[in-house]
């Protein structure tokens, strides 16, 4: 979970206000540059909002408002398109007096705005026509402006200072917004709009008057500049064409998944085009920012399981994740940032407040969980592509990272990884529930540090086995040994120390005297995910995760009802997050739970339907399921969200048993089982090294079934039960 979301007291909580709730939000994103509409395609128009076009941390654009005659439109439609690459709001004029108190009847004109975003701009294209049976008299109004806000200001962090913001300027193409920060940083806002309008500060204005079926259009657009770097005033043409050859080419290298369930498939497009969205291309390659709008940058761990959610469909997405961390690895210690050797990133953010120091987030490594998942990764990246190449390349990182969990993962020389916060500023709990009040004893009393979460366990003994692996393959035999010794000292000292017999699972964490937090959690979910379970504990684990207290029907809570801080409202402490099923799903099957994975799927299929366009949102609130009800909506969840949109992939992958041999040219489905409501699944463009191969599964009975279409390369699918 990115920092900062709202759960317990923190200095980085984000607020739940009266306008996040219920309100309609369009999103739109291109690399570092993203915007929130409201379903009139306006910025703050209707009230302060997280609102606005956003470049780099800072909004840019805080208010965009189309005006007829004075009135707001009437809004007809509003929707973005299903590749998210532009927004398209149709409206109408309301019963209006226009110039010279000529009378518009109402809805006899037409608004259609059409919104685009470019890597560092927003464009905007406002057609107005005439349906009426005489001419219209009108004013158009565009009213803008920009106050070039922090992100962190916005979600509520103080500032006793902030910089100056200019007096708008008008030049011939349009009004510029400037603000000079604390950082010495001019940030601009460069207006370009034809036909030329009358301004007056941020608004301009258009005497039209169209005969009857007259049609009108201006074009807006807006730059964001820095004054520390060149300008890139990309036209709207050469953005687009280039939006376009991105999407040609991801399709070309990402399998793609169709089914004989159409309702089924919108979630799967929705998703697809949700991660195709937040992908950003980085200098080392593609990287999934973790989501809108609170978190659209780099985080490791949100990419990393974002990465390995996808795996099996998109490598790319890996290739890119692993070389991007690799280059952003800590090399020195650095407590402000809670840095050490070899630790893979948190966070890493390009605003004022954390250029200034004002918020530790510049390139912060406050996680206790990405070290080993990078490393965990790397050796799932392996087995699914043999690009032995890669980890050649990355194998002194994978060294520094199991170097830093050896060295400073485990503070008190334990065994186990550990936690505890070295910068002032930076956060108290370090795994993904990074809530403050979120890792707790069954008492409800909040653990004290050092703390060793359930799930960073298995994370750790993946990593050491798969590096082990990995030695291997690079012929480095002795390292291999050592790391295999490793990772099975850790599993033996892990049941040891983290399983509760009486309540049938593992302990949440061990606290600083090294008590177990006796709560049934989701995290141990994550022991059978990682593989660090025994059969038999596995199967409790199961149990205890699809009860009642916590299976909502719509998925598996994070702390199960009856524990001392259970709230289905909360962040961490009862909501259910896909991505956390998603993980926990991949571990039922590990383990051959099938039919417990297949409730996972079926849960969250039934709570996708329930959301705006089949997206999952990066929580929901832990209510059990309502018979004709839909779930629960958690107001400031992030939607999209890179690793829910990449969950429905990850649960996929646990019903078909998909696994991959690249040495052997072999896809493998172990017990492959689909739901009562899926029959078919279509796989195209399914890849292995250099081949490719399209495929149909059926389900017959209880058994599934494969028939190659096409195959291009050596592959063989191998099917067992």
């Amino acid at each position: 979970m990115p920092a900062g979301a709202s759960g317990g007291v923190s200095s980085f909580t984000i607020p739940v206000i009266a306008s996040t709730v219920g309100s309609a939000r369009h999103v739109l994103k291109n690399a570092n540059s993203f915007a929130v509409l409201d379903e009139f395609g306006q910025i703050q128009a209707s009230g302060s909002a997280a609102e606005g076009l956003f470049f780099e941390d800072t909004r840019y654009l805080s208010r965009l408002a189309v005006a007829i005659n004075g009135a707001t439109p009437v809004l007809l439609s509003s929707m973005v398109t299903e590749d998210n690459s532009m927004l398209a709001v149709d409206l109408a004029n309301p019963e209006t007096t226009g110039p010279e108190r000529s009378h518009l009847a109402p809805a006899s004109v037409h608004v259609l705005n059409e919104i685009t975003l470019g890597s560092e701009a927003l464009f905007a294209t406002v057609s107005v026509g005439n349906y009426g049976r005489e001419p219209a008299e009108l004013e158009l109004t565009i009213d803008l402006d920009a106050d070039f806000v922090d992100m962190f200001e916005l979600r509520g962090t103080h500032r006793a200072r902030r910089g100056t913001v200019a007096p708008v300027r008008m030049e011939q193409a349009g009004p510029v917004f400037a603000y000079r920060g604390l950082d010495d940083v001019t940030r601009r806002s460069v207006v370009a709009v034809e036909p030329a309008p009358k301004l007056a500060d941020g608004r301009m204005r258009w005497q039209l008057s169209l005969a009857p079926g007259a049609q009108w259009s201006a074009h807006l657009d807006i730059h964001c500049e820095r004054d520390d770097r060149p300008a890139r005033r990309i036209s709207r043409g050469e953005a687009h064409a280039a939006d376009a050859a991105w999407r040609a080419e991801r399709r070309t290298r990402v399998t793609r998944i169709t089914t004989n369930n159409a309702t089924f498939d919108d979630w799967l497009h929705c998703s697809r085009g949700d991660l195709d969205m937040l992908v950003t291309r980085t200098a080392e390659g593609l990287y999934p920012y973790a989501g809108v709008p609170w978190f659209s940058t780099a985080f490791g761990r949100d990419g990393l399981v974002t990465a390995l959610e996808c795996l099996w469909v998109d490598q790319d997405l890996a290739a890119g994740t692993l070389r991007f961390l690799a280059a952003h690895q800590a090399t020195a210690i650095d407590p402000k940032a809670d840095a050490e050797p070899g630790k893979i990133l948190h966070e890493t953010r390009r605003g004022e407040m954390a250029a200034l120091g004002e918020v530790p987030f510049g390139r912060y490594y406050g996680t206790v969980d990405a070290t080993p998942l990078f490393v965990m990764l790397a050796a799932a990246y392996y087995d699914r592509s043999g690009d032995r190449e890669l980890i050649s390349d990355l194998w002194l990182h994978i060294e520094a990272a199991l170097a830093w969990m050896a060295n400073y993962g485990d503070i008190d020389g334990d065994g186990f990884i550990e936690y505890r916060r070295k910068s002032a500023d930076g956060l108290d709990n370090q795994g993904w529930k990074d809530s403050s009040d979120a890792i707790f004893h069954a008492d409800g009393t909040l653990a004290t540090a050092p703390i060793a979460l359930a799930e960073v366990q298995g994370y750790a003994y993946a990593a050491y086995a798969g590096a082990a692996s990995l030695a291997a393959t690079l012929e480095k035999f002795e390292r291999a040994t050592e790391l295999t010794a490793k990772a099975e000292q850790l599993k033996d000292r892990f049941d040891d120390a983290f399983w509760l017999d009486d309540i049938g699972t593992y302990a949440l964490a061990l606290d600083g005297a090294k008590r177990p937090l006796r709560v049934r959690s989701s995290n141990a979910g994550h022991a059978l995910f990682a593989g660090i379970a025994r059969p038999e504990r596995a199967s409790r684990v199961a149990e205890t995760l699809l009860s009642p207290a916590s299976f909502s029907d719509w998925g598996i809570r994070t702390v199960a009802e009856g524990e001392a801080r259970y709230n289905p409202m909360s962040y961490h402490n009862g909501s259910v997050w896909p991505h956390d099923n998603a993980l926990i799903a991949l571990g039922f099957a590990r383990y051959g739970r099938k039919e417990a994975a297949s409730r996972v799927l079926d849960g969250l299929f039934g709570a996708a339907q329930g959301f705006a366009l089949k997206r999952l949102p990066e929580l929901f609130c832990g209510f059990a399921r309502r018979r004709d009800g839909g779930p629960t909506a958690y107001p400031v969840a992030c939607a999209p969200q890179a690793w829910s949109a990449a969950s429905v992939f990850a649960l996929l992958a646990a019903a078909l048993g998909i696994s991959f041999v690249p040495s052997r040219h072999q896809i493998r489905f172990f017990r492959p089982a689909l739901p009562a409501w899926l029959s078919e699944v279509h796989l195209t463009n399914l890849r292995l090294g250099d081949a490719s191969i399209d495929l149909t599964l059926r389900r017959d009975g209880d058994a599934v079934a494969s028939d190659v279409t096409r195959r291009d390369g050596p592959i063989e699918i191998v099917t067992s039960y």
